[in-house]
């Protein structure tokens, strides 16, 4: 009888302790679950969040992370799952560091956004961006292209920024301001996203990012849109930065030699196609115009403007690149860079791609 009262003793002190286990675990996980679930900080920090089309709330938690507007992936995705949340909505959010997890999915739950986000990548003309902007808002496309074309409007833009001169107003430029719009992220106002503010933004973050180096422009021989034209160029034919230095050394190389730069992406821009979209028939690829560097009409010059909107790096590394002796590069179907002298070595490189399988073909 006794053996039987010291098992079941046992028995409840084993289920208590069991219990005060189970107890102290829920304990510490709301605690954990309550702390990470707070606001990251206590100071207010707007951030501009978007939420793009096809976004979950499941996928915005890394961003979120990164923006430092969650503690903690885990238990933002604990929360949206054992949440009745509402439907997530496209756009731009004002968010605060100082808001919990509840107070932000109810604000991206909420459609209370009047911010449009417009990212525009490196390296796209000016026909590409008018694309984007007709998406995005409710103009047109032509309308675009076509207000590049008032010249009192233009005029306006040369009088206020240091960089832009009647060289845009050139009549064989095809779009006045193509090169000049720098590439990135921009937010605008849904209300206030009208085709001269996206310029302006553009225009004032070029201002502000190719400043540092307008001493060193005016330094060179080359003005600012014959620098622009080079970078547009560069941005076209390389990736990194090393590659991006090379080639513009390359190209004022052959333009000291009065030497055609040969560039084939001047090619495609000069007859309005855009890389990759189709090949160029024979009379294309000889067609002679304003831009269109294969052309023995452009012997020893640039193109007559940028041929994209290049990178802030692809600029950077066009204003002074680094000397060397190469005239001739060519590039593998992995975009790798080959540079040389003389015309025979390049000629040996071409055909040691197309040996080891290797050379581009469209």
């Amino acid at each position: 009888m006794k053996k039987k009262r010291r098992r079941l003793k046992k028995s409840v002190k084993r289920f208590l302790l069991f219990m005060l286990t189970i107890i102290i675990i829920i304990v510490l996980w709301k605690v954990e679950y309550n702390y990470n679930i707070r606001p990251v900080s206590s100071k207010s920090k707007t951030v501009d969040y978007e939420v793009t089309s096809g976004s979950t709330y499941m996928s915005l938690a890394n961003s979120l992370k990164q923006q430092g507007l969650i503690r903690s992936k885990l238990f933002y995705k604990i929360y949206v799952k054992t949440h009745k949340v509402g439907n997530l909505n496209v756009g731009v959010y004002e968010l605060n560091t100082n808001m919990s997890v509840k107070e932000i999915v109810a604000m991206l739950a909420s459609n209370k956004t009047n911010k449009l986000s417009i990212t525009f990548r490196e390296g796209l003309n000016i026909r590409q961006m008018a694309d984007i902007i007709a998406k995005k808002t409710n103009t047109k496309k032509e309308d675009f292209i076509n207000l590049l074309k008032d010249t009192t409007y233009l005029d306006s833009l040369i009088s206020k920024y240091w960089f832009l001169t009647d060289e845009i107003k050139n009549p064989s430029i095809y779009y006045s301001l193509e090169g000049y719009l720098l590439p990135d992220t921009y937010t605008f106002d849904v209300n206030n996203a009208s085709q001269k503010e996206i310029v302006k933004a553009m225009l004032d973050n070029m201002d502000k990012k190719l400043k540092p180096y307008k001493s060193e422009i005016e330094k060179s021989n080359y003005t600012v849109h014959q620098v622009l034209t080079v970078a547009s160029m560069v941005e076209l034919e390389a990736i990194s930065n090393s590659d991006r230095e090379n080639v513009a050394r390359v190209f004022y190389n052959r333009l000291k030699r009065g030497m055609s730069l040969g560039s084939d992406v001047t090619t495609y821009y000069g007859v309005k196609i855009n890389v990759g979209e189709r090949d160029l028939y024979s009379a294309e690829i000889s067609a002679a115009n304003s831009y269109n560097t294969r052309s023995s009409s452009l012997n020893g010059k640039l193109p007559v403007g940028p041929i994209c909107n290049p990178s802030i790096d692809a600029i950077k590394e066009s204003i002074n690149p680094k000397e060397n002796n190469y005239l001739y590069f060519v590039a593998d179907k992995n975009r790798k860079l080959y540079f040389t002298n003389t015309v025979s070595e390049h000629t040996k490189i071409v055909a040691k791609l197309k040996k080891e399988g290797l050379w581009y073909e469209w």
